[in-house]
């Protein structure tokens, strides 16, 4: 017997089918090469261009890993970007201080947005706003 497959793109039909969002984005994970003080060493770097990122629309989120126990960063991350296609992610992820210097290395996969919520509540009298 043959395990059963589904074509990504017949996913995606059934997904808007479905009245999904189907948002196509592209998903990092990054782990350390060779430790944390290589990852450290170029951690200013590495913000600012996620900075950069996010100013230009590219940055969709990112953040750190904790360890199992959820008491130490090992100086795993993730992000995921706005992108026309992988290879675009992929030379994103090439940029990044922390991908191009070899203190981490990457793998990005192709995610599709399907299910969730957000929300933002703005504040009027603060003009402050906070993600609930």
């Amino acid at each position: 017997m043959t395990e059963p497959h589904m074509d990504w793109e017949q996913l995606i039909k059934d997904g808007r089918d479905r009245g999904f969002l189907t948002k196509r984005l592209y998903a990092v994970n990054t782990v350390p090469t060779n430790g944390l003080g290589p990852v450290l060493a170029v951690l200013d770097e590495h913000a600012a261009y996620q900075v950069k990122l996010e100013q230009e629309g590219v940055m969709w989120a990112a953040g750190p890993f904790a360890n199992d126990a959820e008491d130490e960063w090992e100086g795993e991350g993730f992000f995921v970007y706005r992108a026309e296609s992988k290879a675009e992610a992929i030379r994103y992820a090439e940029a990044d201080p922390m991908h191009s210097s070899g203190a981490r290395t990457f793998r990005v996969r192709t995610w599709l947005l399907n299910e969730g919520s957000f929300r933002v509540q703005v504040n009027y009298s603060t003009g402050r706003a906070e993600i609930l």
